[in-house]
């Protein structure tokens, strides 16, 4: 200790979340998702665990995908077979592409939060029996379709995250939210209390979701739907898919 350094690149670029399914051989792609970390508007504050995420992503075309897990899940899928240690269920990979190419930042053995609140709502396929052909190795025989929308999620927290925050707090107008069309929210740091009243419980506490026909849609929808939610000291970012919007 103290004897060597340890240099490591400044990895620059654009992050994208790579998520597929695999029984260990075949690797069979979700949609793609781009999520957003830092804590406040324009990729300011500090980062969390993701303040919102949407689907497809405008990072690429989804031509590519196939190329881009060659270079970064496969080797993983083919590594751990080799090795005696086959993988079957979900592969999360968080990649950064810099003007080198892609690189892996990490992989997770789950689906991945935000993103998997933008890509499951566009799944038209049933997830279960694909699953099921993960366990039993035949993931070969299936397919996955896809409805022709556009996904956003976004994430409302506690006042103070990813700092100290408290909890506790009545929310209000999910009921409002849950009459919509293409709205959803997925609860993450949620309980009751002694009225049975939905409160706060977590730093990152639901996650609105919404579809759109187009990402500007979905955008429209999700912030109709948020905005009809409050609890004390509740935030949320403005700019989720801002960025992609204005390049369409």
């Amino acid at each position: 200790s103290g004897s060597r350094i340890l240099i490591e690149d400044c990895l620059e670029g654009e992050e994208l979340s790579v998520l597929v399914l695999t029984d260990g051989e075949t690797i069979l792609p979700l949609a793609s998702a781009r999520d957003h970390k830092r804590a406040y508007d324009h990729d300011r504050g500090p980062n969390t665990g993701g303040m919102g995420a949407y689907s497809p992503s405008q990072q690429f075309d989804e031509s590519s995908l196939g190329d881009l897990i060659q270079k970064t899940v496969r080797p993983m899928v083919e590594g751990l077979a080799k090795e005696g240690t086959p993988y079957r269920g979900v592969l999360y990979a968080g990649l950064m592409l810099t003007k080198n190419g892609p690189y892996v930042l990490e992989y997770n053995c789950r689906f991945g939060d935000p993103e998997t609140e933008v890509i499951l709502p566009r799944m038209k396929s049933d997830l279960l029996p694909v699953m099921m052909q993960i366990a039993e190795g035949k993931l070969k025989t299936q397919t996955l379709e896809w409805h022709d929308k556009a996904c956003i999620t976004v994430v409302m927290a506690s006042g103070g995250y990813p700092g100290s925050y408290q909890k506790g707090f009545p929310i209000r107008g999910l009921e409002t939210v849950a009459a919509m069309k293409d709205a959803v929210v997925f609860h993450a740091g949620t309980s009751f209390n002694a009225k049975k009243e939905i409160v706060s419980a977590g730093g990152r506490v639901i996650a609105v979701t919404a579809l759109g026909d187009n990402l500007r849609a979905a955008h429209d929808r999700v912030y109709q739907a948020i905005n009809q939610i409050h609890f004390e000291g509740g935030f949320f970012r403005r700019d989720i898919g801002q960025k992609a919007i204005e390049v369409l």
